[in-house]
């Protein structure tokens, strides 16, 4: 049921972005309980009221003490871990093939991130950015902050072309201490270029989680006639054949991909590619898998 509710399409159709996060979070974190195989999910909860029949050794016997009620103990780490979410709102992430376009499945991503970071108690913050700052929360576990953050994301709009070396210098100017950085883009550049931009930030012990987020059209483009492809950042045009598309189109992006995700990880960070058709809990557990280095 779960990965039906992580489903893109289905998340367009909810009203507001803290129930979208909340729904994505709700239901990976059913999914990760009901896992076999996924060791941590117990560091994702809070206490809950007991129920008849589940196993009474997990019982907080110290807070019955105190209530005379039971609670099952879910060991909350308080990290207090320092979360900050870089979000690319640049022209080229208003493109869709289908319901859902790159910028509303990167606040999907952005929003489920902080809001399962704030209620770990982490300090969660937010970078929204196309060739300047467009909007900067600074990371906070104060009360309010996941409003602030979810409000930021929601009005963040695809602005002009992308230039990843300013955020980057602005993050440093404000990062005074370590934490995890998420950055969610569809990463057109140089991956040379983007990685040196990003590098700073891991050599001074960040933890860079990239989110290469792209339309599955971008990926394998699918079309019977010749079309005329428009970048939505520089307006500039090239016919395209079917034939072309197949083939050489094809071993471009592949080797654009494979670039960045080499040139990454050889940096020392995390990288995975996410295609806007598809549910979020992949995005999600690589995520919890970068946090759980962290704790």
């Amino acid at each position: 049921m779960e990965q039906r509710f992580l489903n893109p399409s289905v998340l367009a159709g909810i009203s507001g972005l803290e129930l979208v996060a909340r729904t994505v979070v709700d239901g990976f974190i059913a999914g990760l309980h009901r896992s076999p195989d996924f060791g941590f999910s117990q560091e994702f909860a809070e206490y809950r009221a007991y129920s008849a029949g589940e196993d009474l050794r997990h019982i907080d016997w110290n807070v019955f003490a105190r209530t005379e009620r039971m609670y099952l103990k879910r060991y909350h780490g308080e990290t207090n871990t320092l979360i900050t979410v870089l979000l690319d709102a640049s022209k080229s992430m208003s493109y869709s093939s289908h319901r859902v376009p790159k910028i509303d499945f990167a606040r999907y991503l952005a929003a489920s991130f902080l809001y399962l970071s704030i209620q770990q108690r982490d300090a969660g913050g937010l970078i929204v950015f196309d060739d300047e700052i467009r909007d900067y929360v600074r990371p906070s576990g104060r009360q309010g902050q996941l409003q602030r953050l979810l409000y930021a994301i929601d009005k963040a709009e695809p602005g002009q072309r992308t230039d990843f070396a300013k955020p980057f210098l602005h993050f440093q100017q404000f990062l005074h201490r370590r934490g995890i950085v998420v950055v969610i883009s569809d990463f057109y550049g140089d991956p040379d270029a983007l990685v040196s931009s990003m590098a700073p930030l891991r050599a001074r012990g960040n933890e860079l989680a990239l989110f290469h987020v792209l339309d599955p059209e971008e990926v394998r483009p699918r079309f019977r006639d010749p079309v005329v492809l428009v970048d939505l950042e520089t307006e500039d045009t090239i016919e395209v054949s079917p034939d072309y598309a197949r083939h050489e189109y094809r071993e471009r992006v592949d080797a654009h991909i494979a670039a960045l995700k080499t040139k990454s990880q050889a940096a020392g960070m995390d990288y995975f590619l996410v295609t806007t058709d598809r549910p979020l809990d992949a995005a999600l557990r690589e995520y919890l898998f970068i946090r759980q280095g962290r704790m």
